[in-house]
């Protein structure tokens, strides 16, 4: 069932999804060759508590950190551990912050120092993908609009589309009604009513859309190994256009 939001809880969210936007401005700065995703894991969690705030993420279905952090070939749910990241790299932080019982949810695909021309690339095009959804994410439109402009823009620029991971609706809990696909065709699916929040987090792959599953049973890898980036809002549905929760105050 989807659950609309008043005016009242878009707000609260709102002030979860500044603060969540603020972590990923200062991990710019912390994410730099040598540094762990550990670190940035501790960092994090400290940022937030400082705030008043927690990563919902942290114990949802036995997960154990606040973030996850997916490095190069990994699509999402990448652990944070005791590896240094090496320039070149690209590393996707993903987290859910519960601000007073609020949630917001974003990942931003960090470079690890300078990265090549691909990479850059890679993320150029994922990041505009979003923002292209976005622009459709308006009353009336439907669920499909979405996967449309992302799955229309990505392909047509040479990069394939993760199918097995979507957006999502956000509330009360970190999962909720509707599920939002990266693909698919204009004018279908659910049709968008103001109140409604949902996540939109295009995964797209330099290569193939298909992933494996590490022993993990929780981080997802592209199949060939290919490099994959990842970066997602949280967006209220309003009736005078999309409001994005989790800005960043610029799209790089």
């Amino acid at each position: 069932m989807i659950k609309r939001k008043s005016k009242r809880e878009i707000e609260l969210m709102h002030e979860a999804g500044k603060l969540l936007a603020n972590v990923h401005k200062e991990l710019r700065h912390f994410i730099k060759p040598g540094v762990t995703t550990l670190e940035v894991e501790n960092f994090v969690e400290n940022y937030l508590a400082k705030h008043g705030a927690t990563g919902e993420q942290k114990g949802y279905q036995g997960y154990e950190f606040t973030t996850c952090a997916s490095i190069n070939d990994e699509i999402c749910h990448g652990f944070p551990r005791d590896e240094k990241l090496n320039k070149g790299d690209i590393v996707t932080i993903d987290m859910v912050v519960n601000l007073n019982g609020a949630l917001a949810d974003s990942a931003w695909t960090h470079a690890v120092g300078e990265i090549s021309e691909e990479a850059q690339n890679l993320l150029d095009v994922t990041k505009t993908a979003l923002y292209k959804a976005i622009e459709q994410a308006q009353v009336g439109n439907r669920i499909g609009d979405l996967g449309h402009a992302i799955q229309s823009y990505a392909e047509g620029e040479g990069y394939s589309v993760v199918r097995d991971f979507t957006g999502h609706g956000i509330g009360e809990t970190i999962h909720e009604d509707p599920y939002i696909p990266h693909f698919g065709q204009a004018g279908k699916g659910t049709r968008l009513k103001e109140g409604m929040v949902i996540t939109i987090e295009p995964m797209i792959n330099i290569g193939t859309y298909a992933n494996k599953m590490d022993e993990n049973n929780w981080t997802a890898r592209t199949l060939d190994g290919s490099l994959s980036a990842q970066y997602e809002h949280t967006i209220a549905i309003t009736k005078d256009g999309p409001l994005i929760l989790t800005e960043q105050d610029e799209q790089e």
